[in-house]
């Protein structure tokens, strides 16, 4: 037994907290993660309270909430280094651990490492980065350079299969299955588990780009999804009124309809790569038991966020509803290492990717630093009783969503016009029926109303004015944010 537990870490990227068996959905296998689930620690409530990939991870690298690490929208280009020098990776590599990330970092610069002692870097296609680079290029991507060596083509590119990087268009994987990105980024963290230093403890991120389009797993899993069909799509009785925004049929559209076979090939293609990612957590599992380590391994399952999949007319991510907000989230802890944690289960705690941080550092008995605000998932520990999400979505007009997500009831503020949304989630899981014109529900709005003026007052953007909700507010530049926080 070491004196302190070794962590994996996988973060997988814009998958739903429902598309598991685990959580009831019996049109996608995923028997691994199932097994890790009944074995660990389900959290049924889990959240991305900034849903879209970089300040997301932002959350988890820093363990700290929208309102202290100042990412609320997707913005690129923004040092993290400067921002953000303490780290979970960092904080744990000070205590000694041997600290690895492979696949998705999304950070600027390309090449910053975090905390982490090396990274190999795959982080799909970043308009950003391949503008810089005029193109893939393994000085900002070391999947490119393994392809191009593998395939013996000095132009090969993951990107030349024709579908987008964020588009509803979808296909098969065209070459050997070892070469597709997922499994490389299993390849990679394998061959750092059989070349780590073993007098040290490790952590090590497993970061999938996967299912985040494109859409491309190997063909048999291709097939096997499009000759399947798949759950009934949300649509709530409110969505009309977005008609504005709508982009029927467009090939990136975050909301508006789709043809169903488009729908059918993008819900295959999405499925096909959680479960091929659910295969490499089997060889995950195998490798470290043949180690010797798989009793002495935490193992942390988890997204950066989901993906509506064409919820309420939409795809993609970034709004607070369901589909996009919550996450899959399982943390694995050997019985040698439960302790304080009682017995595995389901846990219907609510929970936020902030919270990994301090939960990782509690499990390895390493100090929380300063200025974090995550809170330990322990079971047992102090609960949260609601949680306060926010997201500068350009899809739907230019609001700030902001939501809170209680114990029972989901509440909705768009800052450009004020409208409000009420959900009853116990009752209506979808989201389909809003209750915020509905007389019996006047007082769970207006509790719900003053939570928000409570996590909002004394923002700069002025969304609070007098103890009430003010609309029509400018939202903060995020790079001003940055710049100040860096100042300090």
């Amino acid at each position: 037994m070491t004196a302190r537990p070794h962590v994996v870490f996988v973060c997988v990227d814009e998958m739903r907290a429902d598309a598991m068996g685990v959580a009831g959905n019996e049109h996608i296998d995923t028997p691994n993660l199932d097994d890790l689930a009944r074995g660990g620690y389900h959290f049924t409530r889990a959240y991305s309270a900034t849903p879209t990939c970089v300040p997301a991870r932002v959350a988890m690298f820093t363990g700290k909430s929208p309102e202290l690490h100042g990412r609320y929208g997707y913005r690129e280009g923004i040092s993290f280094p400067e921002a953000y020098p303490v780290t979970l990776q960092s904080t744990l590599g000070d205590a000694g651990y041997q600290t690895f990330g492979v696949g998705k970092m999304h950070v600027f610069p390309d090449r910053a490492r975090c905390g982490f002692d090396e990274v190999l870097l795959h982080d799909g296609f970043l308009h950003t980065s391949r503008r810089l680079s005029r193109g893939p290029s393994a000085a900002i991507d070391d999947y490119v350079e393994f392809l191009r060596r593998e395939t013996g083509d000095p132009r090969a590119d993951y990107q030349e299969t024709g579908i987008g990087c964020n588009a509803l268009t979808a296909r098969p994987w065209e070459r050997e299955e070892r070469l597709h990105p997922t499994r490389w980024v299993a390849d990679e963290s394998l061959r750092f588990l059989e070349r780590r230093d073993p007098t040290r403890p490790f952590f090590l991120y497993m970061s999938f780009h996967r299912p985040h389009a494109p859409f491309d797993p190997p063909g048999w899993l291709w097939e096997k999804y499009r000759g399947r069909p798949g759950p009934r799509r949300a649509r709530g009785g409110w969505v009309e009124r977005f008609d504005e925004h709508r982009r029927d049929y467009g090939s990136e559209a975050e909301f508006g309809t789709q043809k169903e076979s488009t729908h059918e090939a993008a819900r295959a293609g999405y499925y096909g790569s959680i479960e091929f990612i659910d295969l490499q957590l089997n060889r995950l599992k195998e490798t470290l038991s043949d180690q010797g380590l798989l009793e002495d391994t935490v193992i942390v399952f988890v997204s950066d966020h989901g993906d509506m999949m064409g919820d309420h007319d939409m795809y993609r991510k970034s709004v607070g509803y369901e589909g996009s907000a919550r996450v899959p989230l399982v943390v694995h802890v050997p019985p040698r290492w439960r302790a304080g944690w009682g017995a595995p289960g389901q846990v219907d705690a609510i929970a936020e990717l902030r919270d990994l941080m301090p939960t990782v550092l509690e499990l390895a008995g390493v100090e929380v630093p300063e200025g974090v605000d995550g809170i330990s998932l322990r079971p047992g520990s102090e609960l949260r009783e609601h949680l306060h999400g926010e997201h500068l979505i350009t899809s739907l007009g230019r609001h700030s969503m902001q939501w809170i997500r209680s114990q029972r009831f989901k509440y909705v503020w768009f800052s450009g016009d004020g409208h409000e949304q009420l959900f009853d989630l116990e009752a209506d899981p979808l989201e389909e029926r809003d209750l915020a014109g509905s007389a019996e529900h006047a007082e769970e709005l207006a509790r719900h109303r003053e939570l928000l003026v409570r996590e909002l007052t004394g923002r700069e953007e002025g969304f609070v004015a007098g103890g009430a909700l003010v609309a029509g507010r400018a939202v903060q530049s995020e790079a001003a944010w940055v710049r100040e926080f860096a100042r300090l």
